[in-house]
């Protein structure tokens, strides 16, 4: 139903105006009585087999919904209805800001993708914290950043006060200083910036009476040189896994016309043609550490098949954005059956 007929209607909508709309109808009907109850009875799947134990949390499933989405954790307890076993909100930064001008969105509708340079639009931390002290039973990652206002130098104090007030209201992080469409945001992923970030917040963890783990979001431009130095900056700092791959600023092999993609301009694409990148790089990083450290899957996957294909490659748990847009809410129980068909 959702391909043939809501799709259609939506994809007549510019794809920002499409969210806000999206959330605001389901927030809506999720008041009315049994709906909520309905939905999960309608997309859940609910087996211990899909279980999984990641960096010492249960996720009782291994499909979640990826950062962008609930970016001020507005609906995580409507979209859990949806099947999904952990939703990661943000990315969060300490002040509200409103991203970049728009249109700043685009689908790529050939290629089953997006473009988008959104800019870290959220309405910061404390409206986040808010938001999360509702009461709720399914595991929340907290992806944090730095506002687009604060300089590289001193972006580690950004980043540590995301990590500490948020500290008690999510069950893990992902640290994100990866995205193309963040004016010098990727400087961050150099050595010396990254080991203090990650530093500070090592630091603040052990002070904690909990150990709650912390991903590292990477880039799918990365050179295997690049990864490798990832690897070593991780290992060292003793981060608990990666979240692999963010979107690309690649454009290549795409079947949109040039002219249409160099109109929309910069961004990152994510979608169908990150896939293969992505699942080369989980596949990578997978062996070069001996199965040893924890991935979470992101990138292209558009069917079950793409991601029982990540999992194979070495992820522990995948998460969808571009695929749901794509796809609808179905996919998460198709992937869920399809990882049952497999156990």
């Amino acid at each position: 139903m959702y391909k043939a007929f809501i799709r259609p209607v939506l994809f007549l909508i510019s794809p920002e105006t499409v969210h806000h709309l999206i959330i605001s109808f389901i927030k809506i009907a999720f008041k009315v009585p049994f709906i909520a109850a309905f939905v999960r009875f309608f997309y859940t799947v609910k087996n211990k087999k899909l279980e999984r134990q990641v960096a010492g949390l249960t996720f009782p499933n291994p499909v979640g919904l990826a950062a962008g989405f609930d970016k001020n954790a507005e609906f995580y307890n409507e979209f859990s209805s949806f099947g999904f076993g952990f939703i990661e909100i943000g990315t969060v930064t300490p002040v509200g800001q409103s991203g970049n001008p728009k249109p700043r969105s685009f689908r790529l509708k050939a290629d089953r993708a997006l473009i988008n340079r959104m800019g870290f639009n959220n309405n910061g931390l404390a409206a986040a914290i808010r938001q999360l002290d509702k009461p709720h039973k399914l595991v929340i990652g907290g992806n944090i950043g730095k506002n687009t206002a604060t300089a590289n130098d001193v972006a580690y104090k950004d980043y540590l006060r995301c990590f500490s007030e948020l500290y008690a209201h999510v069950d893990y992080f992902v640290v994100n200083v990866s995205r193309p469409n963040i004016s010098d945001l990727s400087k961050l992923a150099d050595q010396d910036m990254l080991e203090q970030i990650l530093d500070e917040l090592i630091k603040f963890r052990a002070s904690q009476s909990i150990s709650k783990p912390i991903f590292l979001k990477v880039s799918p431009d990365l050179n295997l040189k690049q990864v490798d130095e990832t690897l070593h900056i991780v290992q060292k700092a003793g981060i608990d896994g990666l979240v692999v791959a963010n979107t690309t600023v690649s454009r290549e092999a795409l079947a949109t016309s040039a002219s249409k993609v160099k109109g929309i301009g910069n961004g990152g694409l994510s979608g169908r043609p990150i896939r293969e990148r992505s699942t080369e790089m989980i596949r990578y990083i997978s062996k070069k550490t001996d199965k040893k450290l924890p991935i979470i899957g992101v990138g292209g996957i558009m069917s079950a098949k793409d991601a029982i294909e990540k999992l194979d490659a070495g992820a522990s748990l995948v998460q969808l954005y571009t695929g749901f847009v794509y796809e609808g809410p179905a996919l998460v129980k198709r992937i869920n059956k399809a990882i049952l068909k497999e156990a």
